[in-house]
C-alpha cells in the first residue's frame, strides 16, 4: 500500500454513523450516578449518535452481572420504546461454555431491544483462525444484527487484532452487519476497509481510534469513547464532512486534541479525563471514576479547560 493508495480513499461528503461509547458517572459518595447517566445517553440521542452502553468506557470489566443487567434497564428507560443502541455481551472471568456465555448474554441484550457487540475473550487467544469463526457463527445465529470487535491490547488484555483469515471468516457470517476495530493503526484499519469492499461492501468498519478520528473521511464509521466526551460536537462534525464545508477541518482538530490528551498513556484513565472533562461541562455530579480504573493527576481538570475552550465550550 503506498500513500496514494490511502489518499485515492478519501470519500468527501458520505454520511458517517456515529456511536459513543457511554461514560457511567459516578455520584461524590462513588454510588452511580444514574440520572446523569440518563440524561447524558438522552443527550447523545438527540445530537444525532447511536449510544453504546456496557463497553470499557462503562467499566464493563469492573461491574457485575447485576450491575450490567442494571445498566441496560436504565439504558432501555432514559431512551424509550424503540430507539436502537448497542450493548456489550462481555465474558471474561465467567466460567462455562464460550458460546454459550456469549448468547446469554446477547440474549439479555435483545430481550431490552439493544444490538449485542461482542468482546473478545483470551479463551480463544491462540486458537486457529477456523475455531474463532466457528464460535463466532455459533453465537450470532440466529439474532438480527450483532457487531464483531477487536481491541488492541493496549485497552485490554483479552483483545487482539484478528489475522486476515480470521477476518475474511467473520466478514462470511450473516449476522455480524458490522466490526468496531480499535488497532490504532491506521494502516492496519485501511487494509481492513479494502477487504470489506472487496468481499462485502455493507459491512461497516467502525473506526475505535480515538488517536485518529478522521478515519471516517476513508470509509470508516466510528465507534469511540471520546465522542461520550462531546457527542453534540461530533455530530455537527459529520455534519461538516456530509455538507464539504470546509470548516470540518478547524472542529475535527479540536476533537482530536481532545483526544489526543484524553488518550496518552497510560490508557484506560482515559475514562477518568471524561468523568473530569464531563464535570467540568455540569453534565455529571462528580470527576470521580471506578475505583479500579487508573486515574489522571491533579492538573488534568486545567489542560482539559484548555481542550474545552478550544471547543468552544464553557467550563466551570
Amino acid at each position: 500500500m503506498k500513500v496514494e493508495d490511502v489518499i485515492a480513499r478519501l470519500q468527501p461528503r458520505r454520511k458517517v454513523h456515529g456511536i459513543a461509547a457511554a461514560l457511567l458517572p459516578f455520584e461524590p459518595d462513588g454510588s452511580i450516578a444514574v440520572e446523569a447517566f440518563q440524561k447524558h445517553l438522552r443527550a447523545t440521542h438527540e445530537a444525532g449518535l447511536t449510544n453504546a452502553v456496557n463497553m470499557d468506557t462503562g467499566y464493563v470489566d469492573y461491574l457485575t452481572e447485576s450491575e450490567r443487567l442494571q445498566v441496560l434497564q436504565w439504558t432501555r428507560e432514559a431512551l424509550g420504546a424503540g430507539i436502537t443502541f448497542i450493548a456489550g455481551a462481555y465474558i471474561e472471568g465467567l466460567d462455562g461454555d464460550v458460546v454459550s456465555l456469549y448468547r446469554r448474554q446477547m440474549d439479555q441484550i435483545v430481550a431490552r431491544g439493544g444490538t449485542p457487540i461482542i468482546f473478545q475473550t483470551a479463551r480463544l487467544h491462540g486458537r486457529e483462525s477456523r475455531e474463532k469463526i466457528a464460535v463466532y457463527r455459533a453465537a450470532c445465529r440466529g439474532y438480527r444484527e450483532v457487531i464483531g470487535f477487536e481491541l488492541a491490547q493496549v485497552f485490554a488484555p483479552n483483545g487482539e487484532i484478528f489475522d486476515n483469515e480470521t477476518m475474511r471468516g467473520l466478514l462470511d457470517v450473516p449476522e455480524l452487519k458490522g466490526l468496531k476495530h480499535s488497532s490504532l493503526d491506521r494502516v492496519k484499519e485501511i487494509e481492513r476497509l479494502v477487504m470489506r469492499d472487496e468481499l462485502r461492501p455493507d459491512f461497516r468498519i467502525y473506526t475505535g481510534n480515538d488517536l485518529g478520528i478522521n478515519m471516517i473521511e476513508y470509509g470508516s464509521d466510528y465507534f469511540l469513547g471520546l465522542a461520550t466526551f462531546v457527542p453534540d460536537k461530533f455530530a455537527e462534525r459529520d455534519r461538516l464532512w456530509e455538507s464539504s464545508d470546509p470548516a470540518y477541518y478547524a472542529l475535527s482538530d479540536a476533537l482530536q486534541h481532545l483526544g489526543n490528551v484524553a488518550f496518552r498513556a497510560p490508557v484506560p484513565a482515559y475514562k477518568h479525563s471524561a468523568a473530569i472533562f464531563l464535570k467540568l461541562l455540569g453534565k455529571i455530579p462528580s470527576d470521580r471514576a471506578h475505583l479500579r480504573n487508573p486515574v489522571r493527576p491533579e492538573w488534568e481538570a486545567a489542560i482539559l479547560r484548555e481542550c474545552a475552550d478550544r471547543l468552544g465550550l464553557q467550563s466551570h
